[in-house]
């Protein structure tokens, strides 16, 4: 019988294999049990929903419901509803397209560049040509900001940004970064239901700890107290290196006492004290834009995405633009968001109960 014996660097290697693989084994365990809360959180949104219109409800699988009112049937999964048809959802899913079918409505996007994810040279080249960072994006199939970085400019970090997206389409999508704030529209059959104003996820410095470690303090708040806090764990990725790097922090940072940190530029991370109403801030041309966007989408249930730097604006006057629109949109942010609760799914069912009468 051979016997193996590892010493020196084989022996650091094989303990920083263990160490990896129980970070691993227990972000993925953390991630899980945040799914399976977000999960009970939609089965009691919408139960709630269907008893506020004296519907009927039915589990037909796990998290899979029929809601009944006299002509209506609608079957939900958490946020994803019998709404809209697959060839509509692929429609939306496709941000050339999107950008395109916009455009051609004069709705306000952002100057892009579409490219094969080893294109460097192309991106490169259109990157130049504008003035700041740009975000890179999976043309198809990125969803809750899979595979985008944000405040990417030239070199390194654009091959990175193309590598991270095209790890999700062969195909990718440049834009120019838009200065502004985030705005969530949500739309049902054209008209809002509801807007917000959503900010990037922040952690606050101790004075001692580093911001990889205030993350972690936070990911591990957001399994302890559930999914009425946060709907996800914050992933450290390109963007947050970017958006931490432009502040002047990186992962090993000790940030001082009360310091605010953003972490990213994507909200997708956001938790519920960083959504706030935001409906009757914004004009009545947004609003149109919004809804127009969807319309030119098909969609009939939207979460329509505006950057702007003032929502008193028209956005061609304020050089806000339309980023996206969502189909199957969450709702977490709306009905959790600060100061006053609501229920977007109770004020969705009630609409599509007066419409079937």
């Amino acid at each position: 019988m051979t016997q193996l014996t590892i010493t020196g660097r084989g022996l650091e290697s094989l303990s920083m294999f263990y160490r990896v693989h129980g970070y691993v084994r227990r972000t993925t365990h953390a991630a899980s049990f945040v799914r399976q809360q977000r999960s009970a959180y939609y089965r009691a949104v919408w139960a709630a929903a269907a008893a506020d219109v004296k519907a009927t409800i039915l589990v037909l699988d796990g998290s899979l419901m029929e809601i009944r009112h006299r002509d209506l049937r609608l079957l939900v999964r958490e946020n994803i509803t019998s709404l809209d048809d697959p060839v509509t959802l692929d429609v939306a899913g496709n941000k050339p397209l999107v950008h395109r079918l916009l455009a051609e409505k004069q709705i306000p996007v952002p100057r892009h560049f579409i490219c094969r994810r080893n294109d460097l040279a192309a991106a490169r080249q259109s990157v130049a040509a504008w003035d700041g960072p740009c975000v890179v994006k999976p043309a198809l199939a990125g969803s809750a900001g899979a595979g985008i970085t944000t405040g990417v400019s030239g070199g390194l970090r654009l091959a990175a940004a193309m590598a991270r997206a095209g790890a999700y389409s062969r195909d990718i999508v440049v834009e120019q970064q838009v200065r502004g704030e985030n705005y969530r529209l949500l739309y049902l059959d054209g008209e809002l239901v509801d807007a917000i104003l959503r900010h990037p996820p922040k952690v606050y410095g101790d004075g001692h700890s580093t911001v990889r470690q205030l993350v972690s303090a936070e990911n591990g708040d957001r399994v302890k107290r559930g999914a009425e806090v946060a709907q996800s764990l914050i992933r450290i990725d390109e963007d947050m290196r970017n958006t931490l790097r432009a502040q002047g922090y990186r992962l090993v940072s000790v940030p001082r006492r009360h310091a605010a940190v953003q972490l990213k530029t994507v909200v997708n991370d956001n938790r519920r004290d960083e959504n706030e109403a935001a409906a009757g801030a914004l004009c009545r041309s947004i609003i149109e834009t919004g809804s127009a966007a969807a319309d030119a989408l098909g969609v009939r249930l939207a979460g329509v995405d505006v950057i702007t730097t003032d929502p008193g604006a028209p956005l061609r006057e304020s050089g806000g633009v339309v980023i996206e629109v969502n189909t199957t949109p969450g709702y977490y942010y709306h009905d959790l968001r600060s100061g006053t609760d609501t229920s977007v799914a109770a004020s969705i069912l009630r609409r599509l109960c007066e419409a079937a009468q």
